[in-house]
């Protein structure tokens, strides 16, 4: 069985957090978490950004995007939906 993972991102982003976003986003495809992120408008602030993953995954891919959350700074700018 399937579950998917959301997260969202603020549109509006300065140079360093897009590159920290870049290798956030990068690490997750590195990491075999998935092999595409998809997104979608989420209103004018935001875009909400997806993936599916094997339920029996779910913790360990949402205890890594924490852990990159926090360790890159990135409490303003991305916030995990769940």
């Amino acid at each position: 069985m399937n579950t998917t993972i959301r997260f969202r991102i603020k549109k509006e982003l300065d140079p360093i957090a897009e590159k920290k976003i870049i290798r956030f986003k990068g690490s997750l495809i590195a990491k075999s978490f998935t092999d595409i992120i998809y997104f979608d408008e989420e209103n004018q602030e935001y875009y909400v950004h997806y993936f599916i993953i094997e339920t029996s995954r779910r913790k360990e891919v949402t205890d890594y995007i924490t852990l990159c959350i926090e360790r890159d700074s990135l409490l303003d700018t991305v916030t995990l939906l769940y």
